[in-house]
């Protein structure tokens, strides 16, 4: 986030906010996090050691731990002893949805997002689609790509368990600096 009245103003508009605690990535938050109320506070780590995951949601008092690397079951279920956890997945049109079996007793939630060597954060939209193929247990945020102008294609998903949408790049001015306005006009229209 830019500064604590992005925050503020954030707080009021979603259910969570994460801070990215993967020091390749633009969004990199190298300071503590802002003050935060009425909402879900989520670390956003990539391939990082337990211990640091571990500390980070102590010292940062996350709710949840959103993994984007390849973190194993075990990990996953390690990291849940401390907080919610959302472990995210790259998608591309050979994604097999069997895979995520082994995780479903140790996470919250999935996110399912654009398979990029970067882990995420690329802006590109994967085929939407494949998730019709999805029939595991666990609920899901839909992530990759979403923009003002995805608005209409995603009121036509009609996933029993698509419970959310992760806004992130498509939203931004700059990375970190997002575009408030345009949050908030496409949540009014998605939820009308």
């Amino acid at each position: 986030m830019k500064d604590q009245s992005q925050v503020n103003t954030l707080s009021k508009l979603a259910d969570y906010i994460g801070f990215i605690f993967y020091e390749k990535s633009p969004r990199f938050i190298s300071k503590p996090i802002p003050d935060t109320t009425n909402v879900e506070r989520v670390g956003v780590f990539v391939n990082e050691h337990l211990d640091n995951v571990i500390s980070t949601i102590q010292s940062e008092e996350l709710n949840i731990a959103q993994l984007h690397g390849n973190e194993t079951a075990s990990y996953c279920a390690e990291v849940q002893k401390h907080c919610k956890v959302i472990k995210a997945f790259g998608i591309d049109d050979k994604f097999d949805f069997s895979e995520l079996k082994s995780y479903e007793n140790a996470v919250t939630l999935f996110l399912f997002d654009t398979k990029t060597p970067k882990h995420g954060g690329s802006g590109k939209k994967y085929n939407w689609d494949i998730l019709k193929k999805y029939y595991g247990e666990t609920d899901f945020f839909l992530s990759g790509g979403i923009h003002p102008e995805s608005l209409e294609e995603i009121k036509t998903l009609n996933h029993p368990k698509l419970i959310g949408i992760d806004l992130n790049s498509g939203f931004e001015i700059s990375p970190v600096n997002k575009n408030i306005n345009a949050i908030k006009s496409f949540i009014h229209e998605l939820n009308n």
